[in-house]
């Protein structure tokens, strides 16, 4: 039995969780009855062959996408309860992305694409923590140049800018080197690492890279939907 304490410190629990989709011929499942706890502060591999689910996974988990059956549990909140409203709340106060595609605003500078989060939540900080960790990700001196002026490495560093600035509780990434050279994609993930760190954040990592997967406190391995 979980003492307060365990659900205290319980920053994602899922519970049967399942997600299906209906298909010309039938209803396939993507993911089925996954039970999982995650940590707070915990790194967090979530690995496997490409349609094992893993996307899926982290989509619900992010409430970018809703279960067709079972229950997620967010620093004690019953996502699964909430409307489309609600879940963008969560998303927008403890939640942070990478993805592998970057998913800047083409038309936005480096810092006016990490201001952004900010100042949608109306920091009047926003420009000076956005320069800080603009600067700390080796960047400063890129700060007004846009997303086509910049290499895909510099353009990650900046999605990672983005998605520390809000100092969220959670992060998650998925494939953040898919798109990068090894040299490239090593140094990204030292940041990530080190930012996660310095932050404290529970990071959600997906992969291919064994390698990298060795580097998170613990992996996940999906097959089929399912955790094996």
């Amino acid at each position: 039995m979980q003492t307060q304490a365990d659900r205290l410190n319980n920053i994602i629990v899922t519970e049967k969780l399942g997600k299906s989709v209906m298909t010309s011929e039938g209803t396939l499942p993507i993911l089925s009855s996954i039970d999982l706890i995650i940590k707070s502060g915990e790194s967090v591999a979530v690995v496997g062959e490409s349609g094992s689910g893993k996307s899926t996974l982290i989509g619900l988990l992010a409430g970018l996408d809703t279960p067709t059956s079972g229950t997620i549990t967010i620093n004690g909140q019953a996502l699964t309860q909430m409307d489309e409203d609600g879940r963008a709340a969560v998303r927008n106060t403890l939640i942070g992305f990478v993805f592998q595609s970057f998913q800047l605003i083409p038309g936005l500078t480096a810092l006016e694409n990490v201001m952004l989060p900010l100042e949608l939540s109306g920091d009047k900080q926003a420009r000076n923590a956005a320069t800080a960790l603009l600067h700390r990700v080796g960047l400063d001196q890129r700060l007004k140049h846009t997303p086509k002026q910049l290499s895909g490495g510099e353009q990650q560093r900046v999605a990672l800018a983005r998605a520390f600035v809000t100092r969220p509780a959670i992060l998650f990434a998925d494939e953040p080197t898919g798109n990068l050279d090894s040299k490239t994609g090593a140094h990204i993930i030292d940041l990530l690492f080190e930012l996660n760190q310095e932050n404290n954040t529970t990071l959600i990592l997906v992969t291919h890279d064994q390698a990298l997967a060795a580097r998170c406190g613990r992996t996940i391995r999906l097959a089929a939907g399912l955790i094996v």
